[in-house]
């Protein structure tokens, strides 16, 4: 390819580029004036003045842990590093508790829990017991049939 080609070539080029910039200017002035000017007035959004520590029927709303004594204290030490969910699932007894706490001081950088050790321990206690319930609960009320063969 010669000279003289790649210059018409990039001649050609920034035409094509002018004529459709040139479109969009045509086009955002059309819309503007179809549409009509645009708006600079500001929209109020409400903002979330939700309580954080709202209890509802009973209910920590932000955790979901059961609104008891001790409650707090838990929500202050367990969900600042993980999920209230997490404790909830976990029903044990005070012995296995204290000695999951005692795990996470020594592995996982809890701080010494002090007074409020016995406090949590006894609102998990109360208020998530151990479910012994195996696999699934068993079936009530099922009508049998027979099987063909």
């Amino acid at each position: 390819m010669d000279e003289e080609n790649l210059s018409k070539g990039i001649r050609g080029s920034y035409r094509t580029i002018i004529v459709i910039s040139a479109l969009i200017v045509i086009a955002a002035i059309g819309s503007i004036y179809y549409f009509g000017e645009p708006q600079d007035e500001l929209v109020e959004v409400e903002a979330d003045t939700d309580d954080p520590n709202r209890i509802e029927n009973g209910i920590h709303v932000r955790t979901g842990f059961v609104d008891a004594p001790g409650m707090q204290e838990t929500v202050n030490n367990c969900t600042s590093c993980h999920s209230a969910q997490l404790v909830i699932q976990n029903r044990m007894d005070a012995e296995r508790w204290k000695s999951t706490i005692d795990w996470m001081q020594k592995t996982q950088n809890l701080w010494d829990l002090g007074d409020n050790e016995d406090i949590i321990v006894d609102y998990l206690v109360k208020n998530y017991p151990v479910i012994d319930k195996g696999r699934r609960v068993a079936l009530k009320d099922v009508e049998w049939y027979e099987l063909q063969n």
